[in-house]
Parts: C-alpha cells; sequence; structure tokens
C-alpha cells in the first residue's frame, strides 16, 4: 500500500506491546510500516516475572514478550530499525517526518508514538531527599537471589511490589515499603503479605545508599523521625513519558494525551497517560491506532 510519495505508510516509534500490535494490525490491513525502537522488542515485557492480568494463558513477562517478538519478526510488511533513536519528529499538513540518530529521514503519511515510560529516580519526587546524582535500580529489576535473606528498602507503593512479590513467593527477604499519603490505596494488594512492613512516610532522607549498606531517615505521617536501615533500596515510585523530542503536544505531567496532537500523530499505549498502564491497555491501544491511521488514509484517497 505504501505511497511512493512517502518512504513507508506508517512510522511507528517505540517496540514495546502498544508499538509492536500497532504494527502488526497495520500489515493486517496492507499497510507497509517502519518500527523504531532503540532496545529489544518488548524490552520491558521481559522484566516482568509474573502476569496476572493478560489474555493467551501467558505467566510470565518473558513468555509474552517472545510471542509478539516472534509474531512479529514474521510480518512482512514491517521494517525493523532496532537500536536507532528518534532524534526529531516532525509534522505538518500532508506528511510525519522521523530523523534518526543515523541523521536517516523517514517520511509517512501518519506516526503512532508508542515510547512508554521510563522509571522515575528520587529526585524527580518531593517527599524524597537525596543527592543530586543519585539514581537507584527500579524493583522489578531485582532477581531472587538479591532479595534472598536480605532486607530491601522499597521507595514508593506502585504495583511492582505486588508483582515482585507474586514472581518470588518462596523468597526469604523482608520488604520495607516507605510510601507517601497519594500512594496508602495503591500498597493495599500487599498490606497482609508477612514479608513486608509498611512505613507511611511524610518525608525521606537517604543518606546512604552504598554497596550493601542503606541509611534513611524518615518522617512518619504521624510526624515521628526514625531511622530505617536496610541492605540495598529499590524504586517503585512511578514512571515518567519518555516522548522522543519534536511535534508531540505534552501536557504539564509529561504525558501525550491522544486527543491533543496533530491528526497525523497518532499516541498510544503507556504514553497517553498515567492512569491505564497495563499490558492489555497497551495492547488494544496500539492496534485501535494502526487502524485509526488506515481509515484516516483511506479517507484521503477517496477525496483525492
Amino acid at each position: 500500500m505504501a505511497d511512493t510519495l512517502y518512504d513507508t505508510d506508517l512510522i511507528i516509534i517505540g517496540g514495546g506491546p502498544a508499538g509492536c500490535a500497532a504494527a502488526r494490525m497495520a500489515a493486517s490491513v496492507g499497510m507497509c510500516s517502519v518500527l523504531i525502537e532503540p532496545d529489544r522488542l518488548c524490552r520491558n515485557l521481559y522484566r516482568i516475572p509474573a502476569l496476572n492480568n493478560v489474555l493467551g494463558g501467558h505467566t510470565s513477562g518473558p513468555e509474552l514478550a517472545e510471542s509478539i517478538v516472534a509474531e512479529l519478526k514474521n510480518t512482512e510488511l514491517c521494517r525493523l530499525e532496532l537500536g536507532r533513536h528518534v532524534n526529531a519528529l516532525h509534522v505538518d499538513d500532508d506528511r510525519v517526518a522521523a530523523t534518526l540518530d543515523t541523521g536517516t529521514r523517514l517520511t509517512a503519511p501518519y506516526a503512532v508514538v508508542a515510547t512508554g515510560v521510563g522509571p522515575l529516580q528520587p529526585r524527580d519526587v518531593t517527599w524524597i531527599t537525596a543527592s543530586a546524582g543519585l539514581t537507584l535500580p527500579p524493583l522489578w529489576q531485582a532477581e531472587a537471589d538479591d532479595a534472598e535473606g536480605r532486607t530491601l528498602l522499597v521507595l514508593g507503593g506502585d504495583r511492582p511490589i505486588g508483582t515482585f512479590l507474586r514472581a518470588h513467593p518462596t523468597t526469604d527477604t523482608r520488604l520495607l515499603v516507605a510510601y507517601p499519603a497519594a500512594d496508602a490505596y495503591k500498597v493495599e494488594e500487599i498490606r497482609e503479605d508477612p514479608r513486608v512492613t509498611l512505613l507511611p512516610v511524610e518525608q525521606l532522607t537517604l543518606n546512604r545508599a552504598e554497596g550493601t549498606s542503606v541509611s534513611t531517615e524518615a518522617v512518619g505521617q504521624d510526624g515521628v523521625r526514625r531511622t530505617v536501615t536496610a541492605d540495598a533500596a529499590y524504586l517503585s515510585i512511578g514512571n515518567a513519558p519518555t516522548a522522543p523530542p519534536g511535534d508531540l503536544t505534552r501536557g504539564a505531567d509529561g504525558y501525550c494525551p491522544p486527543t491533543d496532537q496533530h491528526p497525523r500523530v497518532i499516541v498510544a499505549g503507556d504514553l497517553r497517560s498515567a492512569r491505564f498502564q497495563r499490558i492489555m491497555t497497551a495492547l488494544g491501544s496500539g492496534g485501535e491506532a494502526a487502524l485509526q491511521a488506515y481509515y484516516a488514509a483511506r479517507e484521503l484517497l477517496v477525496e483525492g
């Protein structure tokens, strides 16, 4: 279906579940696409040890990722540009152009942007005080060996804590979960796990996070100051959108609402909002984005 005026029918930026679903759907309706991904396809899925909210019988992220990747690599109408970044996205009345880090410029009538989110760091939230250059790994990067017989300080109450506990049901570990009042509803699913100690805090100062030693000063929501020690520290404070630079409309929170974009740019997956960050919603939105581009292109052809 590719028009000679363009390099491809659809540019897809991001190779997670949403981007892969967009490429697969596009191919099913005869659209050629170029999918651009700086890492491996479905890279974050490979880091999710346990799943309980997807169809198809998949019980782990790697299992689902392998299935998606295998299908996509057999999709003849999709060209993969792996290991490439989009340095600029430009849109005008008749086309979208994506400039890669190699200098290559790709054009298409429409683009699907599905670059998702990345983990926040202590400096990104107001309730944690830490040195400017300090970075910590997200909890989903912790292996069973990292946790066995150890006490881990987890900053924030986001859902990956429940995923970690389900993935390692017999791990002899202790999670000290420090979270602000805004995260209170998120910790309900882990509240009864005997391996979890909940630490509701107003403010937390991370004094040391080196090697196997972590020390923090926490002011609880009751106003009492406590010293908290652990063997290691991990993050579960949420994510930040990772939109490519260029012609995307961003909200105050950094996300890119689909209804605010140029008609030729379609946002899919986690980049849309912080509210619906689930694998199932990403897959659905990716497929819907490709169909949106398909129907829009056909209307233009009919009008022309």
